[in-house]
């Protein structure tokens, strides 16, 4: 099933979540070196959260797309929404962390650490349920894969294909 929300043919969200998937968990790792290297490491870790999150949101909006057009009562259907419910979960659990920093970026506090890792326990069951969505149930790829397939970006597959 090709994914709805695409760009030059290839599908947004997949894009977009590397964002999310890259700053959150490193935002926690950096946490822990602050543990021991200072609170200047806090700092970042601020700033990666609210980037992080901002990219989980833009991220969503095209993953919600996706999960509209997947066919009800797939088992697709059902991991895409176990898989979308958690990562709303982490963000949420990020965004508690977060604001549980302001005012006190140098200093977070016990909580705040602990939001992040549960956050990032959480992000990595939802990146698993987002490959079984892509990798076994094909949801987001092309029906004609495969490794002679045409460029993504030939014509055809970039421009929309007319209707019957």
């Amino acid at each position: 099933m090709r994914a709805k929300a695409r760009l030059l043919g290839h599908p947004v969200h997949p894009m977009l979540v590397v964002f999310p998937l890259g700053l959150l968990p490193v935002s926690f790792l950096f946490d822990l070196v602050a543990l021991g290297a200072g609170p200047s490491w806090y700092r970042v870790t601020f700033w990666m959260i609210f980037a992080g999150v901002a990219g989980a949101l833009c991220a969503a909006v095209f993953g919600f797309a996706d999960w509209l057009a997947v066919p009800p009562g797939t088992r697709a259907k059902t991991i895409g929404l176990w898989h979308g419910a958690g990562n709303a979960g982490a963000v949420g659990l990020f965004v508690g962390s977060w604001s549980l920093r302001l005012g006190r970026i140098a200093d977070p506090g016990a909580l705040a650490i602990f939001l992040s890792g549960a956050g990032v326990a959480l992000l990595l069951v939802t990146a698993w349920l987002g490959g079984e969505l892509v990798e076994r149930l094909g949801i987001g790829v092309y029906e004609d894969a495969g490794p002679n397939a045409p460029s993504s970006l030939h014509l055809a597959r970039v421009a929309p294909r007319p209707r019957p």
